[in-house]
Parts: C-alpha cells; sequence; structure tokens
C-alpha cells in the first residue's frame, strides 16, 4: 500500500490526464474528473460488484459513440477511486502508473469502447 494525501492525488490524475494523448485529451468535452476515497454502494450494486472485487475508476455518461450528434447532454463523470489505487500500488511510480492507466481506461469509456475493445487495444 502506497498513501498520499488528497492534494498530491489530485495532482497525480492531473498529471495522468496530460499525459493521455492530445487528440483524445482535446477531445474530451464536457466531462468532470474528479475522485473519491471509495465506490458508494450504490456504484458497486450497479456494477453488480462482489464483495471482493475492487473499482479503481468509473464513467458515468453518455458515450460519443452512442450520441447520434446530440450535444444537449449533461456532463459526464469520471471518478477516480483513491482508496482501491492505493491500495494496489506499493509506491509513488506505481501509483502514478495505476491512476494513468485507470483514467485511461474511463477516458476509453467515454469514446464508446467497450472492455473487449479496451482488452484488445492494451494487449
Amino acid at each position: 500500500m502506497f498513501y498520499v494525501d488528497d492534494d498530491q492525488f489530485a495532482d497525480l490524475i492531473d498529471r495522468a490526464f496530460g499525459t493521455l494523448p492530445k487528440a483524445h485529451r482535446t477531445a474530451v468535452k464536457n466531462v468532470a474528473i474528479v475522485y473519491a476515497d471509495d465506490p458508494t454502494p450504490a456504484q458497486r450494486e450497479q456494477l453488480q460488484l462482489a464483495c471482493n472485487e475492487t473499482l479503481y475508476g468509473l464513467y458515468e455518461g453518455i458515450p460519443l459513440s452512442k450520441r447520434q450528434g446530440v450535444t444537449s447532454y449533461p456532463p459526464d463523470k469520471i471518478t477516480i477511486f483513491k482508496g482501491p489505487l492505493q491500495q494496489g500500488s506499493n509506491s509513488l511510480e506505481d501509483l502514478q502508473t495505476n491512476i494513468h492507466h485507470t483514467l485511461w481506461h474511463e477516458v476509453a469509456h467515454y469514446f464508446g469502447l467497450d472492455h473487449a475493445q479496451i482488452h484488445k487495444l492494451e494487449s
């Protein structure tokens, strides 16, 4: 486990976003990128997570690929979960890597990729 304070965690998220390809960063519009200590019981229930399953991040919104040109949707939200990420990290470098991977994964959902497509890109 590796712990940082909230300001450091927010900075790590900002750094991770800054390392995404520029074309992707500039295409992310009307998305709040926030963090929380842990997923809420409602989020865990919505995703049907078992008690032993961990959630590092969550995209909530309408993926770009499903908007069919409509631009009046409310803001999307990407939440990065501090507690699980810290528990899965052994160093600052490890935490930064895990945050980057999680943020990239959630941004991919924003663009409409499902888990199978994301996994294929990661291989």
